[in-house]
């Protein structure tokens, strides 16, 4: 079983360009939240199609900790694409928001 410390990080974006890495989209939403927690709400959205990005940071120290590119620290997707080598395209991700309530339960995936 994997550990509760840390903090998950989580990035909704609806560009391509700001996924998986947030840092490249000013548009995105950002939140954080206890390894232990639950549900994460964004509140209402634009319509349009999004991509959430998660990741366990274990050691809190704000990013993604690789080994050799593989992901030493979980890492999980809306729609949760299949992951083979790097992330997921946008659009394997993506899902649609049309004013209706959206609920999106990602299994987080561990390398190493």
């Amino acid at each position: 079983m994997r550990s509760t410390k840390g903090i998950i990080r989580i990035c909704l974006t609806t560009n391509p360009a700001g996924f998986p890495d947030c840092s490249k989209d000013k548009s995105a939403i950002t939140r954080s939240a206890p390894a232990n927690g639950g549900a994460v709400q964004f509140g209402d959205l634009p319509r349009g199609a999004y991509v959430v990005a998660v990741i366990h940071d274990e050691n809190g120290n704000s990013k993604l900790d690789t080994f050799a590119g593989i992901p030493k620290e979980g890492v999980g997707f809306s729609r949760n694409p299949r992951l083979m080598f790097g992330p997921p395209s946008f659009a394997s991700a993506s899902f649609a928001v049309d004013g209706a309530p959206v609920t999106q339960v990602i299994r987080m995936k561990y390398f190493l």
